[in-house]
């Protein structure tokens, strides 16, 4: 599934769902190779046709897969399925593969004290997890100023060969670029708001409301102020986007 945009940056999902992507993901670690790896949805693929840099950021991602819904349903219309793969569903399985091969991770973003819950859930739950860092940068976070290089330096000194960033979008997608390039053997991975559901600072969806693709409704009710125009632009791109994917069927575009 692919999303070319007015100025002919694609940006392609090219993990068909979480056990290719896991299976990726083990192979890079286990090779020594780092990546960037992202999860698309609505809110990105607004931002996506607004911000340039989000766009260059994007298509430098090497790991794309679908986290929401609609992504599901455009990759359905364009004959190139996808299945969901949510972030916060990722991170305890990322963190296996690392601790599976001995690899130590880092949590970068939220705040320290979800950071300090998150690392001992974490721990809990995955055997042999080994947390060489923690680091909740100030807010607003700069992915392109000194900070991040102090961040950067951080991750190296710690030995992490996993960061789990959740830092926001477009931020968290952008240092990951930044931070790949300039730790090659270091796997970045953009999980928003996943470690603040582990820690329990934020509230998920009750697992039966993600099972009937409500979600975004529990989400929307839970903070209206913020999400509102947030929601109301994601919905308004869908038919342009839809229009899109039926080209792709069609045999207009590729991806």
């Amino acid at each position: 599934m692919q999303f070319t945009f007015a100025d002919g940056a694609a940006v392609r999902i090219n993990c068909a769902d979480s056990q290719s992507l896991l299976r990726q993901v083990r192979k890079r670690l286990a090779g020594g190779t780092g990546f960037a790896l992202a999860t698309i949805n609505v809110d990105h693929l607004q931002r996506l046709g607004e911000s340039p840099e989000f766009r260059r950021a994007y298509v430098a991602q090497d790991l794309i897969c679908a986290d929401g819904n609609p992504i599901v349903w455009l990759s359905r219309i364009a004959a190139r399925p996808v299945r969901l793969a949510p972030g916060s569903d990722l991170v305890l399985p990322l963190a296996a593969e690392a601790a599976g091969l001995g690899l130590p991770i880092a949590l970068i973003g939220s705040n320290e004290a979800s950071l300090a819950s998150a690392a001992a859930v974490m721990q809990s739950r995955v055997a042999d997890l080994r947390v060489a860092l923690t680091c909740a940068p100030g807010f607003p976070f700069d992915p392109n100023g000194s900070e991040a290089d102090a961040i950067i330096e951080r991750i190296r000194h710690s030995g992490a060969r996993l960061c789990f960033l959740a830092l926001g979008a477009p931020r968290q997608e952008i240092f990951a670029i930044r931070a790949r390039d300039a730790l090659p053997d270091v796997g970045f991975a953009s999980i928003g708001a996943a470690l603040d559901f582990l820690s329990g600072q934020q509230r998920r969806a009750p697992r039966l409301l993600r099972r009937v693709r409500m979600e975004w409704l529990w989400r929307l009710l839970s903070d209206p102020r913020r999400l509102t125009t947030r929601y109301a632009k994601g919905f308004s791109i869908l038919p342009g986007h839809a229009a899109a994917a039926w080209r792709q069927r069609r045999g207009g575009a590729g991806g």
